[in-house]
């Protein structure tokens, strides 16, 4: 199957799972509550598929566009009501009632969370250790007492079983704390505590390359310096290097491994690089003039090459994490409060400006996500799919008029001053609303789209 292929069935079983999900947490509360539901919708647009079931003759659809649904409850304010049936009208329930049935969805988000998490931590997630690998002389963690072969085992109390799970925590506790405290095993077995400090590192750095910006970088067994696939017409193909060339020495630098050849080639954008290589047996010189690439840290330089594909990990860097029944749903309840938080305080840098509204991404980012996810295995999946599901529950909450949140919002109202909001201040704030989320949408789908286009 195609990656377009792959990445369109991925995107449309997750909004599909997801939404159907949300949706049948109002549904279901609803229901409980005594209100008669007229239907349940996954997506917009054209039905493709619908069916009446049940008492109330509940009307199912399956539309066209996966990119939402609803629950549409009998309610006054939509049309007139039979007598009979004007105590299961969700306008005429108690406002705690109200309240229950709208927050529902969200939180049926964070429950799909869990179980996703449970269930991939009863499975198990294969993971690389969190072994560290060079340290930057002079850096923030070689001052702290870090060491080349160190085991990252827990930051600020938080175990550490993988480097994924490293990312996320050190993220985390550094968003939370200036002071971080690493429990870490030396290659002799021994354990000990380091402490160092993030104080006035920002928090766009923290997001995406606070390691590097300590000066930790994870252990990767080394890769001998042989050119494996080359970019079609990039400066390395063209110049005439070939997959399987051995590099000796690149200008006057020996080479060793090809972790110095990268270092060698960014450090020299848009210069003429002259390669001596061996290929099958014999030794030749090839001159490379790279290209130039932007990134956040600066210009770097490239060739378009990649090196020889590794063989096996080896087993020592190789860990899984995996619990038993009950420890593994006392993890996911605990991964998924942590995610919820994160996302909510990533939420608040964006809108402080300490974050890049950069990092919003739209259903093109998610598709491809979702396709690659899918592609690395179930448990990958899952954990998309959680991440996803966690995403969508926060969103949902924030006090946003057509949103979740924001009819919670009117009901806190409503609460605090013992009537409903007026239908015209109702009306204004859909409006502000509608405005807020088509910013978003468009802010999303740009970011997607320079994303694509490098």
């Amino acid at each position: 199957m195609s990656g377009f292929l792959s990445s369109a069935l991925a995107l449309i079983v997750t909004l599909g799972l997801l939404i159907a999900f949300h949706e049948f947490g109002h549904f279901w509360v609803a229901r409980k509550m005594g209100v008669k539901v007229l239907r349940f919708s996954v997506g917009f647009g054209k039905p493709l598929w619908t069916c009446k079931a049940g008492p109330d003759q509940t009307e199912y659809v399956l539309a066209v566009f996966p990119l939402g649904g609803y629950v549409k409850m009998l309610d006054e304010r939509e049309g007139e009501v039979a007598e009979h049936e004007r105590h299961r009208t969700f306008n005429r329930q108690s406002v705690w009632r109200r309240f229950a049935i709208v927050a529902a969805g969200p939180i049926f988000n964070f429950i799909f969370a869990i179980l996703a998490f449970w269930l991939m931590y009863l499975i198990g997630v294969p993971g690389v250790a969190p072994i560290v690998g060079e340290v930057a002389p002079k850096s923030i963690a070689a001052t702290a007492g870090f060491h080349t072969g160190d085991r990252i085992l827990e930051i600020n109390g938080r175990d550490t079983p993988t480097w994924s799970v490293t990312r996320i925590n050190l993220l985390d506790s550094s968003l939370s704390t200036d002071e971080l405290t690493f429990r870490v095993q030396a290659e002799d077995g021994s354990t000990h505590s380091l402490q160092l400090s993030v104080e006035g590192i920002s928090s766009e750095i923290k997001q995406k390359q606070l390691l590097r910006h300590l000066g930790i970088s994870p252990f990767r067994p080394t890769l001998p310096a042989i050119l494996g696939e080359l970019s079609p017409d990039g400066p390395a193909q063209q110049s005439g290097l070939q997959s399987g060339d051995i590099i000796i020495r690149v200008n006057e630098l020996k080479i060793s491994d090809w972790m110095e050849v990268v270092k060698f080639v960014r450090a020299h954008p848009e210069e003429v690089i002259r390669f001596d290589i061996e290929r099958e047996s014999v030794l030749q010189t090839i001159e490379v003039k790279t290209e130039s690439k932007t990134i956040e840290t600066g210009i770097i330089g490239r060739i378009g090459a990649g090196p020889k594909p590794p063989g096996p990990i080896p087993p020592e860097l190789l860990t899984r994490e995996e619990y038993s029944f009950f420890e593994s749903a006392r993890v996911a309840v605990d991964k998924t409060w942590q995610l919820s938080a994160l996302t909510l305080r990533m939420i608040g840098k964006m809108i402080t400006g300490d974050v890049s509204v950069k990092n919003l991404s739209g259903p093109i980012t998610i598709a491809t996500y979702a396709g690659q996810s899918a592609n690395i295995g179930f448990t990958a999946f899952l954990y998309f799919l959680a991440v996803v599901s966690i995403s969508l529950g926060v969103l949902n909450l924030l006090p946003v008029p057509m949103l979740d949140g924001g009819h919670l919002l009117y009901f806190l109202v409503e609460m605090v001053k013992g009537s409903p909001l007026s239908d015209a201040i109702q009306l204004k704030m859909q409006h502000i609303g509608i405005v807020f989320l088509l910013m978003l949408m468009s802010l999303a789908l740009y970011n997607d789209v320079m994303r694509l286009l490098g």
